[in-house]
């Protein structure tokens, strides 16, 4: 006798599907435990311990998402890459304060979701959490037809960092005279994507399946790379840089502003770099001025390091270790604090 459909899955909620992908998810997050790990997978809170010898651990947190990135990863039906977008992209927002990661929890809320894709999310997490040594401690999938439309999704995250007090980076070494070092993104990252999706399919009509324009790259390839993490060609200049900042939304001007202290002004040759190819294909079909893709996107450029001049071939040395493409893009000096484009 077959059982009758029940209420709870005739309103949008079916927990036979999530019970299904739990499994999944289990194993997924089970292989990201670490010697920190406490406590048993499927709990109700996500432990972790603190690295035993720190003198002064502090905690160093953040929470975030990938914006509208879901959207074009629902549309290919690749579901795994955000997830490893959402761990990099905070593994470099505690790394420009000095940080290491010791634990992730994730956050998938969505209406009709599927097996495949709420368990490649996670696992796409997953992924990034072992790349960084980092415990998938937890996390929370939530159905919730009528707030969402069926199949689609948004995708949060939170990281907790540790590091010592005296060795974080807060940008107060910055002086005038040090150097701006550019790390080359993979793309958008996790930014931008209103402007890029208006431009590339509402006003070029491109499909995600085809060409990018002439630039050789597949739409989708191109727009889903997975955001880049800086963490293994950083970590060996942390005790040399005196300030890092990510380039996410708000472009190179909005975020380096933010680690510059009072006195002195970050000067950015907007010539020592050529935008990648998606860059110039979004201003020229989008009619985008310099002005608003510079505070849209990151034009190539994920992370800037601000460190003294001696130390500026060691460190594009440990970058280059990782295929990790950087420049000088520019420099410090004496004034009131503002990020400027120009020579």
């Amino acid at each position: 006798m077959n059982r009758p459909a029940s209420q709870y899955a005739s309103a949008g909620v079916d927990l036979a599907g999530a019970e299904a992908a739990k499994a999944r998810i289990g194993d997924a997050v089970s292989s990201t435990r670490t010697p920190l790990s406490l406590g048993e997978v499927g709990a109700f809170g996500g432990m972790v311990r603190v690295p035993a010898g720190m003198k002064k651990p502090v905690l160093v947190m953040s929470t975030d998402g990938v914006g509208t990135k879901v959207l074009l990863a629902q549309q290919a039906g690749r579901f795994d890459t955000v997830g490893e977008d959402l761990v990099n992209h905070s593994v470099n927002d505690i790394l420009v304060h000095g940080a290491r990661g010791i634990a992730f929890m994730d956050y998938i809320a969505g209406a009709g979701l599927g097996i495949e894709a709420i368990a490649g999310i996670v696992e796409g997490v997953a992924r990034g959490c072992k790349a960084h040594d980092m415990a998938l401690a937890g996390g929370e999938t939530a159905q919730m037809p009528g707030l969402y439309q069926t199949g689609h999704f948004d995708l949060a995250g939170t990281i907790i960092g540790v590091v010592e007090e005296d060795e974080a980076i807060h940008g107060d070494r910055i002086v005038a005279g040090d150097v701006l070092l550019a790390y080359a993104s993979t793309g958008l990252h996790t930014n931008g994507f209103t402007l890029a999706r208006s431009i590339l399919f509402d006003r070029m009509h491109l499909s995600l399946d085809g060409p990018l324009g002439d630039t050789g790259m597949q739409t989708a390839d191109a727009l889903l790379a997975v955001h880049r993490s800086y963490a293994a060609s950083v970590l060996p200049m942390l005790g040399t840089v005196h300030g890092l900042a990510h380039i996410t939304g708000g472009g190179i001007g909005g975020n380096l502003v933010r680690v510059l202290p009072e006195g002195v002004r970050a000067v950015v040759d907007p010539h020592s770099w050529e935008l990648p190819p998606l860059f110039e294909l979004l201003q020229q079909a989008g009619d985008v001025d310099d002005a608003e893709m510079r505070e849209v996107f990151n034009l190539g450029v994920g992370l800037i390091a601000v460190l003294p001049a001696e130390a500026v071939e060691q460190a594009r040395a440990a970058a280059s270790r990782q295929g990790v493409n950087t420049w000088v893009m520019g420099d410090i000096r004496a004034g009131e604090r503002a990020v400027t484009f120009g020579s």
